[in-house]
């Protein structure tokens, strides 16, 4: 690992914004092409307004961001929250699954992480809270000449 960043926010909506721009700020370090860091923003993006919207759904709790990069150009985040969890991850992941009652919700969040991570892991205990791991390995730098 060559650097490490925690940012612990609460679960406001306006921190998604935030939480995106920071990890993406931190990311900058591993020179990530335009369209890598856009990925890794969409994906941070999913996750966070997850944990927002579904985790502690009528209540403020505290969302945990973890960021390593590494000397092979990867880089993973970790979020983390202790809202209510997800009873099922595997129905949670499929696409157009959703626990929204009004159907303002697409049910597409883990979805779109995976098309936009190379790795994603889920993990949650209902009543505990969740917490979802994303890994992406970075192309290598252009040579100089």
């Amino acid at each position: 690992m060559i650097n490490c960043m925690k940012l612990t926010l609460p679960s406001f909506s306006s921190n998604e914004s935030s939480s995106r721009a920071m990890v993406s700020a931190f990311a900058a370090q591993l020179n990530p092409t335009f369209d890598e860091l856009s990925d890794i923003k969409c994906a941070v993006s999913e996750a966070v307004t997850n944990s927002i919207v579904h985790a502690y759904r009528d209540m403020i709790g505290q969302i945990v961001i973890t960021v390593r990069l590494y000397d092979d150009r990867s880089i993973r985040v970790e979020i983390k929250d202790r809202g209510c969890g997800i009873p099922d991850v595997e129905a949670a992941m499929q696409p157009l699954f959703t626990t929204d009652p009004d159907g303002e919700r697409s049910g597409m969040g883990f979805t779109v992480i995976e098309n936009f991570m190379d790795s994603l892991t889920v993990r949650s205990t209902p009543g505990k809270g969740t917490r979802v791991v994303m890994n992406k390995k970075l192309s290598p730098l252009p040579v100089k000449r």
